[in-house]
């Protein structure tokens, strides 16, 4: 399934709200909403068994030139973590969101420097309106253009970035780690920010302890090494895994009259895989059952699918899905495409 960047098809606009009420009917008669402790208890002491293996690996090693390989251990379990603390931010994990957004902020704020009250507030804009060029932050023209009409209205950095920017994707996302971090950072002087004191006192002392240890076992240059293979890869891992969801879909505007079902599945993509890919995703390969069904379980995930993919068959909606490979395939020629306007103008 491909369609023109820019817009959902207007064939598909349409006020059915009561499609998506009989699909969740199906699915809770299913089970699919249960809880699964078992599978999070083990999911959450082997990540963070990892990351204390990873800094215990640290601290072994010393001034050692091996530390490079740390950091790039250190990279994926950072990333593990924030697949954990997404999972929180849903409740997919607890039900009562005072433990998730308590625990989201430990593992968030001071296990990976990452700000949760920041994040939530971004992604929950993300899920209402998924590719909506107003009101999703994920495609706004900040850096990279994700329309023609962004393209056309592009200035100064955006525009010159641009022009090339299917080039520049996967140099650009080695910056996305420090951009996550500074982007945590900056929500703490937002009006919206909830407790704002703790989040501060988090991330603040992920920052110090973090650059304390790289400072106290490394030498200089070892440690901006550290810092940079760390700090890259882990953004390079997150773009990569949050980038196949939407990246080369549909864009809405203003003016689009889709309801919640088609809002979701026609704006997004799907990853085919096995295990491997569900473990390496955090289940965000499944990112149209987790658009429709945001408190669902990863494991929970997988097993809805093929009912998802049945009823929006039977609709005659599109459901896309796609490999890894070919979903950044997709990506990357979107990106492309919509930046022809900057590359003639």
């Amino acid at each position: 399934m491909s369609y023109a960047p820019g817009a959902a098809p207007s064939s598909f606009e349409s006020p059915h709200a009561s499609d998506f009420s009989r699909l969740a009917a199906d699915v809770r008669r299913a089970g699919h909403f249960r809880r699964r402790p078992l599978y999070y208890t083990v999911r959450l002491a082997a990540v963070f068994g990892l990351y204390i293996a990873g800094w215990a690996s640290f601290f072994a090693l010393g001034d050692s030139w091996w530390q490079l390989v740390v950091a790039g251990g250190c990279a994926i379990v950072f990333a593990q973590i924030a697949l954990i603390g997404h999972d929180l931010a849903h409740r997919q994990v607890f039900g009562q969101r005072w433990i998730s957004d308590a625990l989201g902020r430990v593992v968030g704020n001071l296990a990976i420097g990452l700000g949760y009250g920041w994040w939530m507030n971004k992604h929950t804009r993300h899920h209402a309106n998924p590719n909506h060029e107003d009101l999703d932050p994920d495609v706004a023209p900040d850096i990279l253009v994700w329309s023609l009409d962004q393209a056309r209205d592009s200035r100064g950095l955006v525009r010159f970035v641009g022009r090339w920017q299917a080039l520049l994707f996967y140099p650009l996302l080695l910056l996305e780690g420090i951009n996550l971090h500074v982007g945590g950072v900056r929500a703490l002087r937002e009006p919206w920010m909830k407790q704002r004191g703790l989040e501060a006192a988090l991330l603040f002392a992920h920052f110090a302890l973090y650059l304390a240890a790289v400072a106290w076992v490394l030498s200089p240059g070892k440690a901006l090494l550290f810092i940079a293979i760390h700090q890259g890869l882990f953004g390079v891992y997150m773009g990569c895994v949050f980038a196949p969801g939407h990246k080369g879909m549909p864009t809405l505007t203003t003016g689009a009259r889709l309801d919640f079902l088609r809002k979701q599945v026609l704006t997004t993509r799907n990853v085919r895989g096995g295990w491997l890919i569900d473990i390496a995703m955090g289940g965000l390969n499944y990112q149209i059952e987790h658009h429709l069904f945001p408190s669902i379980s990863t494991p929970g995930l997988r097993a809805v699918q093929p009912l998802v993919r049945t009823y929006c068959l039977e609709l005659g909606l599109p459901y896309h899905e796609t490999g890894f490979v070919a979903s950044h395939i997709e990506a990357l020629g979107h990106l492309h495409r919509v930046g022809a306007p900057i590359r003639n103008g």
